[in-house]
């Protein structure tokens, strides 16, 4: 067997299993094994990985609260020639996890960045999804809050490649209600649920039917990609209803009285209430 490739100092940006901790490659545990530092986002997370392939390194934290300090540290240790590896808990460093600014420092001052490829838990929905794969857009975590979320859907509800986010399971079902909402119940969509490990699940089909598979389960459990597909060509635009005219249509069919019926009418628009009422207002 030939000797190991002597590690180059530089930054080593190396993607971690998403669950199944057999998914990182020789090369990952050969860098991991020569590099002089590793910056983990949870030092005891990854300790686990480390200790299943007798991995015996220093680990240092590099997280989103101590991001810009730790950046400004690590960038130091590698100017002075260390080789330091960068994990995340899961996945590629940088997805939707630290990284980025680390990147950007180490190439101002001329340091070689390294990526080590591996799992990606959007990738690995996304081929499996069964949505088209030719032309798509990964856009992270959706917004926590409903009217920022259906802004963020507003933006795609035409588009026409699949469009890929990350979700928390206790938002999940609030989530695919917006999708209902703004894309429609029939808008095809999958949840992948748990890559890689023991209760790996895809739930595929429209909105509406994914939503009532959730609904009817006591709680969502585990780490979530949720892929919205496009929109069919055929599909027109719905017209564009007043705030007025939504307020009506709220009191007369759901026998709202105005205030609520206001207030439910500005959370489907994403708006504030002060601004849907001054375009309530100007509907006079």
């Amino acid at each position: 067997m030939p000797a190991p490739e002597t590690l180059a100092p530089g930054l080593y940006l190396i993607a971690t299993p998403i669950g199944n901790l057999e998914d990182i490659t020789l090369r990952a545990i050969r860098v991991l094994k020569q590099c002089d530092l590793i910056a983990c986002e949870d030092t005891r997370q990854t300790r686990k990985l480390l200790n299943q392939y007798e991995i015996e390194k220093p680990t240092i934290s590099y997280h989103e609260h101590n991001e810009a300090p730790r950046a400004a540290e690590l960038v130091e240790k590698l100017t002075d020639g260390l080789r330091i590896a960068v994990v995340s808990d899961a996945g590629m460093p940088g997805i939707s996890d630290p990284g980025f600014r680390l990147v950007s420092l180490a190439i101002e001052r001329g340091i070689s960045v390294v990526p080590i490829p591996g799992p990606a838990a959007f990738v690995s929905a996304l081929v499996a999804s069964g949505l088209p794969v030719e032309s798509f857009s990964f856009r992270g975590f959706l917004p926590p809050k409903s009217g920022a979320r259906r802004r963020e859907l507003e933006r795609i509800r035409d588009s026409l490649q699949t469009e890929i986010f990350y979700e928390a399971p206790h938002r999940i079902r609030e989530t695919l209600e917006d999708v209902v909402a703004v894309g429609g119940a029939g808008r095809g969509i999958v949840v992948a649920r748990e890559l890689t490990k023991i209760h790996e699940e895809f739930l595929r089909g429209s909105a509406a039917e994914v939503l009532a598979i959730l609904n009817n389960r006591s709680e969502v459990k585990g780490e979530i990609v949720l892929l919205i597909g496009p929109a069919s060509e055929e599909e027109t635009r719905p017209a564009t209803v007043s705030v007025r005219d939504r307020v009506e249509q709220l009191m007369r069919e759901e026998k709202l009285d105005e205030k609520t019926a206001l207030k439910k009418a500005a959370k489907e628009r994403g708006m504030s209430k002060s601004e849907a009422y001054r375009e309530f207002q100007r509907g006079r």
